[in-house]
C-alpha cells in the first residue's frame, strides 16, 4: 500500500536502430532510468500483435506477443542470426514506418527460424517447456496466423464455411499443409516470451514493477474470437449482431465506436467464465499489475448495433463482471487490477470497484473542465487511485494546455498552475503531491513535449501509435526534477 510513481511509455516508443521500440537494450536503459529518478512503476499498453491501424488495442490476439517487438541483436546473442543477416535499412527515428518494420523483421525472424530448426538441440528443452504452458492458446493463434497469411489477410468469418465453422476435418486438413507455417509463429511466440520475461526479471530486480493493459474487447478479426465464437454476439455467418463502443463522450460528440464483438455473459457464465479467468491469470504472470481498459464495461456495456456508422445509436446491457470478479478472488486472493473507470460512470460501477478494493483512475487533464467540484481534482479523491497527469488518448499536457479552454485557463489560475511552458511540471507535481496511491506521467510529459508528440487520438483510424522519443530529449534537469518530486512527496524507492 506504499506511494509509488512511475511513467508510461509503450515498448514501441523507446529508441532503436531498427525502425521501433524493442525489447533490448534500450529497454533494460529504460528501466535504469526509472531506477536514476526514483521510480518503481512502468506501465505499458497492450503487447498484442497489431492488424489494421496498429493498434495495440485492436490485436490478432489477447495472448500472443507482437513480432515487431523482437529485438534483432537479442536475436544475434542467441546465436539465430549472424550480425551480417541484417541488411542495412535506414529507418525515421521520431515516428514509426510500421509496414517497413514489419517487412525488415519478419524477413530476420524467417532466417532465424530456419537456424533454429537447424540447431534445435540447444533449444529443445526450453521450446517444449513453451508449447507445454501456452499451448492452450498458441495452437488457435499459430494456425488462425498461417491461414491468415495464406488467404492474403481476409477476416476469418469469410474463410470457408467450414474453416469458420472449424470442422474437424477441415482444420485437420489445413494443419497438416500449413505445418511449416504454424511453426514458424510458434517460434515466433517463444522468442517473444523469452525476451519479455527476460525484460520483466531484469526490471523486477531493479525494484520496478510492470503494469500491462488488457483491454476489455478483443477484435473481431483474432484468434480468440475465431475459437471461441459462443462467447460473443454472432450470427449464423459469423458476423457481430452488436459492436463496442462509448456513447457521446469528452472525446468525442459522436462517441467512439470500436467495432469489437460484445461478449454473450450469459454464455460466458455457463462456461465458468473459462476464457476470462484464464486471460486474467495469464496477464498477471506476464505484469505486476493489469489495468483492465474499459472496466465500466463489466458493469454493464454500450452495445451498438451492427452496421450503424456513429456510437451514437446503442443500449447498455448487464454484464457479469462481479461473478467474474468474485471467481478470480476465490482463485487468486490478491487482485493485481486497476480499474480504468474513466467516462460515464454510475454508482453501479464505483460499487463493483470498490467492492473488490481496485484502485480507478484520475486524470488531471479532466479536472480542468469544470468547476471546483470536478471528481478528477485533488481535492476530491481519495487514495485507492491511479492519477495521470494524461493517458495515452490524450494530447499531451503541454499541447493540451496550449489549447485550453477559458474555464480550464480560469481553473488553472485558481490552482496557481504556472502560465508557461513550466505549466507541465506544475501538473506533475499535483499528481505526485495528491493522495493517491500511485502516479503516473507520460514519457511525453516527464519530456515536457507538444502536442506533435501524441500518441493516439480517440476517433480516428490511421496516424497514430507511432511517436518514439530519442536518449538526446532526456536532460539532466528532467532527471533531477522527477527524483527530487519523489523524494519531497514520499514516492520514494522502498
Amino acid at each position: 500500500m506504499e506511494r509509488r510513481s512511475g511513467i508510461l511509455l509503450h515498448i514501441t516508443s523507446l529508441p532503436g536502430d531498427h525502425g521501433i521500440g524493442s525489447m533490448g537494450a534500450e529497454a533494460f536503459k529504460f528501466v535504469d532510468l526509472l531506477v536514476e529518478t526514483g521510480q518503481t512503476l512502468w506501465q505499458i499498453l497492450p503487447l498484442g500483435p497489431t492488424g489494421y491501424g496498429n493498434s495495440p488495442y485492436q490485436c490478432y490476439s489477447a495472448f500472443a506477443g507482437n513480432p515487431l517487438l523482437i529485438d534483432i541483436p537479442e536475436l544475434v546473442n542467441d546465436r539465430l542470426i549472424a550480425g551480417t543477416d541484417i541488411p542495412s535499412v535506414t529507418f525515421r527515428t521520431k515516428n514509426i514506418e510500421f509496414e517497413k518494420v514489419e517487412a525488415f523483421k519478419i524477413g530476420l525472424l524467417k532466417k532465424a527460424f530456419t537456424v533454429f530448426q537447424a540447431n534445435f538441440h540447444r533449444f529443445r528443452d526450453d521450446y517444449y517447456q513453451f508449447l507445454s504452458e501456452q499451448w492452450w492458446w498458441l495452437d488457435d493463434y499459430a494456425l488462425f496466423r498461417a491461414l491468415k497469411s495464406r488467404k492474403n489477410g481476409l477476416v476469418w468469418n469469410e474463410w470457408e464455411p467450414e474453416l469458420v465453422r472449424r470442422e474437424g476435418q477441415a482444420l485437420a486438413t489445413v494443419k497438416h499443409k500449413l505445418e511449416d507455417e504454424i511453426n514458424f509463429h510458434r517460434f515466433i511466440q517463444f522468442v517473444f516470451f523469452r525476451q519479455w520475461f527476460k525484460l520483466k526479471n531484469y526490471a523486477n530486480g531493479k525494484g520496478v514493477r510492470i503494469i500491462g493493459d488488457t483491454p476489455l474487447y478483443v477484435s473481431l478479426d483474432s484468434s480468440d474470437v475465431w475459437a471461441n465464437q459462443d462467447i460473443f454476439m454472432l450470427d449464423d455467418l459469423a458476423r457481430p449482431t452488436f459492436v463496442g463502443g462509448v456513447p457521446p463522450d469528452y472525446f468525442s460528440e459522436t462517441g467512439q465506436l470500436w467495432g469489437n464483438p460484445v461478449f454473450d455473459w450469459n454464455r460466458l457464465e455457463v462456461r465458468h467464465f473459462d476464457w476470462w479467468a484464464a486471460r486474467v491469470h495469464f496477464n498477471l504472470r506476464m505484469f505486476d499489475l493489469v489495468r483492465i481498459d474499459h472496466f465500466r464495461g463489466l458493469e454493464s456495456f454500450w452495445a451498438i448495433p451492427a452496421g450503424e456508422e456513429t456510437a451514437v445509436v446503442g443500449e447498455w446491457l448487464p454484464a457479469k463482471g462481479r461473478e467474474l470478479l468474485t471467481l478470480l478472488k476465490s482463485q487468486l486472493g490478491t487482485l493485481n487490477v486497476i480499474a480504468e473507470d474513466l467516462g460515464i460512470i454510475t454508482p453501479e460501477v464505483e460499487r463493483l470497484r470498490d467492492d473488490f478494493g481496485l484502485p480507478g483512475m484520475k486524470v488531471l487533464q479532466f479536472g480542468f473542465a469544470s468547476d471546483v467540484t470536478n471528481e478528477n481534482l485533488p481535492h476530491n479523491f481519495g487514495q485507492n487511485f491511479v492519477v495521470y497527469t494524461g493517458t495515452h488518448d490524450n494530447d499531451t499536457s503541454l499541447g493540451w494546455y496550449l489549447t485550453a479552454t477559458k474555464t480550464e485557463r480560469k481553473m488553472f489560475r485558481k490552482y496557481g498552475l504556472p502560465h508557461d511552458r513550466k505549466f507541465v511540471r506544475g501538473l506533475t507535481e499535483l499528481a505526485w503531491a495528491s493522495v493517491a496511491r500511485m502516479a503516473i506521467v507520460p514519457m511525453q510529459d516527464f519530456l515536457g513535449l507538444d502536442g506533435t508528440a501524441r500518441m493516439n487520438t480517440p476517433g480516428t483510424a490511421t496516424g497514430n501509435w507511432g511517436w518514439r522519443f530519442s536518449w538526446s530529449q532526456v536532460r539532466a534537469s528532467h532527471k533531477v526534477f522527477l527524483k527530487k518530486l519523489t523524494a519531497k512527496y514520499n514516492r520514494c524507492r522502498p
